[in-house]
């Protein structure tokens, strides 16, 4: 074949051509490779950021700083100028904590209350799914801002689960440069809110966890102040105070049951800043407030306002009450009174799984109060013990030994031949039977506990007697024979008290007397009080109208009351009324 040669100097046309098309594919793919390897840079930086994010998050395991850490780290992966946390409320239809950075506190203060979850927020709470948006203002489920609260347009919004369970959601704001947020920001964002799901999880554990360690310390401690001999209102004053350190709260106090004739509990002990709001404030255990139904039926309740749960008044409505928690003292024989633990109006709710820590801690209570009480029991029964030696050494040797002295007295009054001696006999022998009645009054009051609620009629009477004649130079004997507190239902028994303050206020006051006697005798039939005198008796012109009522009272009880007075000879009142 033949091969045709070029003339030499002649240059080849088709190699120029051929250069330039070898040299453009070759910056298309320089170019291409260029553009590969800052994606792959972007991509390693993103997930060193991602990386970088997640260990900020997991770094401590204080719940509040955790929340914090994991706003911030969000906010630096996106590249948003505003972010925040809304964590949930335990019914899930708000938020009970807003955490948020890129606003300072001047900002904040302006702005008025944090967001509470309507809104585009909102729908994050009912619909827990990624949201990503390049206008606020132009989702149909946007409701504005307040006023005074910084521009934002562009948002991404997802979801914080824990153990499968909306935690809350995070917010992040206005992407830096006025672009929108891309997809490639909704997945990282995506990744870390999975890994503050595991911080804050770990947080929770970890707060449970000291939260028991402080809680078992308080039992020891309380056990310690029962065991010691700490008195009853030095140990309710320690739980009080722990209850509201250990439950978040400003203030505790405890409600017990007072005298078994009235249905009400009333504010024993309280600690925190409005104690003076407290002050001798009482419930009605038969009303229908929640306090009230806590008493009666045993069970602890969450009160999502404590001032709707206590009585009406000028002290409690300003105050400013908010949560509160309130659980039974529950012992063998039922509720004795109520705990009380609460927040500030607008605080966050208490928790359910706060309550078997405040349970343990109104047992507590109940204990030291049965403890208290049968200590006191205790106390009691030795002193009635010892009431009882005395009185047997009272009858067994003084009564007899006045009685064989009265007897031996009696006996030689026969051979007493002068009439002034003999009667001098005859009035020691008089005074010793009385001062034998005095002791057997004596002996009874003994068998008196002096705590009885209410104070039984043998005990009013003689407290009516020492409290009459306290500050006077007389001396009344005083003696009540019978079953007083048994036969004298309690109608008369106010009569009778009343009875024998005016008559022995009279004899006191009025009669110049140098001897009085009070006599008290109840038997199934009758009821009867004689006060007498040796006084000046009564004169013509005195009122008689204390006397008037004191024949008043016995009529209006079937019986009669007579006055028998004469000047000079003294005064006697006899006031009988029939028991059956």
């Amino acid at each position: 074949m033949p091969v045709e040669l070029r003339p030499a100097g002649v240059p080849d046309e088709s190699r120029p051509r051929a250069t330039s098309l070898t040299g453009l594919r070759l910056d298309e793919l320089l170019h291409e490779v260029q553009e590969r390897l800052t994606e792959i840079v972007k991509t390693r930086d993103r997930l060193q950021g991602l990386l970088d994010a997640v260990l900020a998050v997991a770094t401590g395991l204080e719940l509040d700083s955790t929340l914090q850490r994991i706003v911030q780290a969000a906010t630096e992966l996106v590249d948003a100028e505003y972010g925040a946390l809304g964590v949930l409320s335990d019914d899930g239809n708000g938020l009970s904590e807003f955490v948020y950075v890129g606003i300072d506190e001047e900002t904040r203060s302006r702005m008025g209350h944090l967001p509470e979850g309507k809104g585009l927020l909102g729908l994050l709470i009912d619909d827990p799914r990624p949201v990503r948006v390049a206008d606020l203002s132009q989702h149909p489920a946007s409701v504005g801002f307040p006023r005074n609260h910084p521009p934002m347009h562009s948002f991404l919004g997802v979801p914080v689960r824990v153990r499968d369970k909306i935690f809350g959601n995070l917010y992040m704001t206005e992407k830096r440069g006025g672009a929108e947020f891309t997809v490639d920001d909704e997945v990282v964002l995506q990744a870390l809110a999975a890994a503050a799901g595991v911080a804050v999880d770990n947080a929770r554990l970890f707060e449970k966890s000291r939260m028991r360690e402080r809680w078992l310390g308080t039992v020891a401690e309380i056990n310690g102040e029962l065991l010691g001999g700490a008195s009853i209102d030095t140990t309710l004053e320690l739980i009080v105070l722990r209850v509201r350190e250990l439950a978040g709260a400003e203030d505790a106090f405890i409600l017990l049951a007072g005298d078994e004739a009235t249905d009400a509990v009333s504010v024993s002990v309280t600690s925190g800043e409005r104690s003076s709001a407290l002050a001798g404030l009482s419930v009605d255990t038969a009303g229908t407030s929640l306090i009230a139904e806590v008493m009666r039926e045993g069970q602890p309740r969450v009160l999502p306002d404590l001032t709707s749960a206590l009585p009406e008044g000028p002290k409690v409505s300003s105050a400013g009450f908010g949560p509160a928690v309130a659980v039974p003292l529950s012992s063998a024989s039922g509720a004795g009174g109520v705990l009380v633990t609460a927040r500030s109006k607008g605080a966050q709710a208490f928790a359910e799984d706060q309550l078997p820590m405040l349970l343990s801690l109104a047992d507590q209570a109940a204990v030291a109060l049965e403890f208290a009480d049968k200590q006191r029991n205790q106390r009691l029964l030795d002193l009635l013990a010892d009431r009882d030696r005395i009185a047997q050494d009272l009858h067994d040797h003084v009564i007899q030994r006045l009685f064989a002295t009265g007897m031996s007295l009696q006996g030689t009054l026969r051979r007493i031949p002068d009439q002034h001696a003999r009667g001098r006999v005859q009035q020691a022998v008089e005074q010793l039977d009385r001062t034998v009645r005095e002791i057997r009054t004596s002996i009874f009051d003994l068998h008196t506990t002096g705590s009885e609620r209410p104070a039984s009629l043998r005990r009013r009477l003689l407290d009516v007697v020492a409290d009459i004649s306290g500050d006077s130079a007389v001396s009344p004997s005083m003696r009540i024979s019978g079953a007083v507190d048994t036969f004298v239902p309690p109608q008369i028994g106010e009569h009778a008290e009343a009875v024998l303050r005016e008559a022995l206020s009279n004899a006191l006051r009025h009669s110049g007397a140098e001897e009085i006697s009070v006599s008290v005798d109840a038997t199934a039939d009758g009821l009867s009080i004689e006060v007498a005198d040796d006084g000046v008796g009564i004169g013509e012109d005195v009122k008689r109208s204390g006397l008037d009522n004191m024949v008043r009272r016995a009529r209006q009880c079937g019986g009669d009351a007579v006055i028998d007075s004469e000047p000079g000879r003294g005064t006697t009142l006899s006031w009988r009324v029939p028991l059956r």
